[in-house]
């Protein structure tokens, strides 16, 4: 059987290329107008996963063939059961008939069996898990076991309602992330990796690690305005992953640094996530002071990953290109500005308050217009035309004030025409079927493991077993603030696996700050650590949401690239523990002075946990070196002045020594 990777980069089948055309239109249709209720939209999203995937990764052979093309069509006709039978299934909700057991039966072993081909054992094996706690768990030792639940109700949560398969993960699939990877698409169809490609290379192609460093960057900024960690990724790593990719960083780190970077936007103000404003509420505090609290330990956050790509460019001598090599940066925009017109619509949008669902939309329907408008006004001999028509085309859109998105199909529609008795208009209508058939190949990925992590979060709601692995955890630190800290730490990681950034932040502060409060940490440092590591969750392993949100734009598994965001992000640990240590860290108390301080402890600390991971600061590092880094950065975490004092002693010793091996090696002529 081939991988998933090996057919990416091939034409679809005719065929499965016009499933996979109707399956965008049915997403822009529900996502325009919202014609069907939100579970229907998830079952019929999954139906369309399941079909393509079995379609397209059912091996070599016609038996294969035939059973792969028998599983899909199975399992999207079982998915609209959910809208045909949506009333009664609403009127004895809790209550399995016979039929619904043998849809829900045949559901589940079907969204296992589609994310095994599309994604490898991995995921299924530990969701296969999971459903097995829930099914025998009331025969589990200690306080894990729990009262015992029937096949039948098992069933019903992972298989109907909104807590198992078509739970929040599988929402966010058939919502936002499917309308930005299409957006991206298109995109990417005209030319906006290009733009990307030279304007970057132009500014810091020339420095060390500059396309990653991009990634950084560019994410951190569109993450202050949206405040949605998949939106982000979504958005920018349709431009900076491939950027990353083209200038040597494997398909994995360049989605682990895309990963990171974007989650990062929860926390980077002005416009944090939601979480923010439940906790100013929560705290009964402005939301000034939440912003406040976050400032510096977001900077650090990106600081973190800017570190990171940068010596990970040097362990793998990736130097970018002469300067008289790169592209002029204001020439590249001069010539290709338009295409930042969608990009800058849709930031307006966000910025405006308006959902990432909306925003995407018109996004998407900017793009189309874009694409059709040039190519329609192509050739014209007078510049005069050119100006007339775009103005016109202008004043058109903006008849979407007063008509909504209806007013973009109209547009799209007249061009459409306009482009069908052109001599190359043909060719652009099938870009645009391209972008709409590369979209959805692109979507199944994170969508069929959106859908299969929704048994960890069935098992899990069900259960109880998170809240209780929680309290479990916490109550053994409850005499140490430092494994109190690693405990919470843990619980917010484990929490993240089955349950987002919200529920995860709700249930573990309300368990996690007053013990930390008994301890002598502030309330609002408390729960700006859990929040921190709320978000963390969305990059730790098994369960990822940020990494397979990548993934389909990488084209690599979504568990090696958490397993990148990690090393990437794992420096960035630390920060939360130092400003419960410093609360100066996160501006509570203390002045300007000790400010500077501990920003100084956390810059070299984090420096050198960065340098340790990666192996490489100066020069390579060898495992006792490396060691002795992650050591020496543990020292400067607390903010003891006895272990400062050992820290920054270290510090310097390790510096000196580093300093002396890499001029020894590179006066010997080794490659450093």
């Amino acid at each position: 059987m081939s991988s998933p990777h090996d057919t990416a980069a091939h034409p679809l089948p005719r065929g499965i290329f016009w499933i996979a055309v109707v399956f965008s239109c049915f997403q822009i249709w529900t996502a325009a107008y919202s014609p069907l209720s939100s579970q229907v939209v998830r079952c019929v999203h999954v139906g369309f996963v399941m079909l393509m995937i079995f379609a397209l990764y059912s091996g070599g052979g016609r038996a294969n063939r035939a059973l792969g093309w028998g599983l899909g069509t199975l399992g999207f006709v079982l998915s609209l059961y959910h809208w045909v039978y949506e009333s009664d299934l609403t009127a004895r909700a809790g209550q399995m008939t016979d039929a619904d057991m043998v849809v829900g039966v045949i559901t589940i072993v079907l969204v296992f069996e589609a994310t095994r081909r599309m994604m490898g054992w991995a995921l299924p094996i530990i969701c296969g898990l999971f459903l097995a706690y829930g099914l025998f768990g009331q025969y589990m030792p200690g306080p894990f076991m729990h009262r015992g639940y029937g096949f039948d109700q098992i069933v019903g949560t992972l298989s109907f309602g909104v807590e198992g398969i078509y739970g929040t993960p599988t929402y966010v699939s058939s919502t936002y992330i499917y309308l930005f990877i299409l957006f991206g698409a298109f995109l990417e169809q005209a030319g906006m990796i290009q733009l990307f490609s030279d304007f970057s290379m132009g500014m810091v192609g020339h420095t060390r690690g500059g396309p990653a460093k991009v990634s950084v960057v560019s994410s951190g900024l569109m993450g202050t305005i949206n405040g949605s960690g998949v939106a982000n990724v979504v958005t920018t790593g349709q431009f900076t992953i491939p950027l990353m990719k083209r200038f040597g960083y494997s398909s994995a780190f360049a989605g682990g640094v895309e990963a990171t970077s974007s989650m990062g936007g929860q926390i980077m103000p002005p416009v944090m996530g939601a979480v923010a404003f439940i906790m100013a509420e929560t705290l009964n505090i402005p939301y000034v002071d939440v912003v406040k609290a976050a400032l510096i330990p977001a900077i650090l956050y990106f600081t973190t990953a800017f570190v990171s790509v940068h010596l990970e460019a040097g362990r793998r001598g990736l130097h970018g290109l002469a300067k008289e090599d790169c592209p002029d940066p204001w020439k590249a925009v001069r010539a290709r500005w338009y295409l930042l017109l969608p990009l800058i619509g849709l930031v307006a949008l966000l910025f405006s308050g308006y959902t990432p669902l909306f925003s995407g939309t018109i996004g998407l329907g900017l793009t189309v217009i874009l694409i059709f408008g040039a190519a329609v006004i192509r050739g014209a001999s007078r510049p005069v035309l050119r100006y007339v028509f775009w103005l016109l085309l202008g004043i058109a859109c903006a008849g979407f004030i007063q008509f909504g998105v209806t007013d973009f199909f109209v547009i799209i529609a007249v061009l459409g025409l306009a482009l069908l008795v052109r001599k190359h208009g043909r060719d652009t209508l099938r870009l645009a079927l391209d972008s709409l058939a590369e979209g959805a190949r692109n979507a199944l990925s994170v969508a069929a493991a959106c859908a299969l992590v929704g048994v960890i979060i069935g098992i899990i709601n069900l259960t109880g077993v998170a809240a209780e692995f929680g309290g479990q955890v916490i109550a053994v630190g409850e005499n140490s603030l430092f494994l109190a800290l690693f405990l919470t730490m843990i619980t917010c990681l484990v929490l993240g696996m089955g349950i987002p950034t919200i529920p995860n932040y709700i249930i573990t502060s309300s368990l996690a700050a007053p013990i930390l409060l008994k301890l002598g940490v502030p309330l609002i440092i408390s729960h700006m650590f859990v929040f921190y590591f709320g978000i963390m969750a969305d990059l730790t392993p098994p369960v990822a949401l940020a990494a397979f949100a990548a993934a389909p734009i990488a084209r690599e598994n979504g568990l090696k690239i958490s397993l990148q965001a990690l090393r990437v992000a794992v420096a960035g640990f630390v920060i939360p523990y130092m400003a419960v240590y410093a609360p100066a860290l996160m501006l509570q108390g203390g002045d300007t002075l000790d400010v500077v301080y501990i920003v100084f402890k956390a810059l070299l600390a984090i420096t050198l946990w960065a340098a340790g991971m990666t192996g490489f600061l100066l020069s390579s590092m060898n495992w006792p070196e490396r060691l002795y880094a992650i050591a020496t950065a543990a020292l400067l975490v607390t903010a003891v002045p006895l272990t400062d004092d050992i820290g920054f002693a270290a510090t310097a010793l390790f510096l000196v020594w580093h300093v002396m091996q890499t001029r020894r090696a590179r006066a010997a002529g080794t490659p450093a």
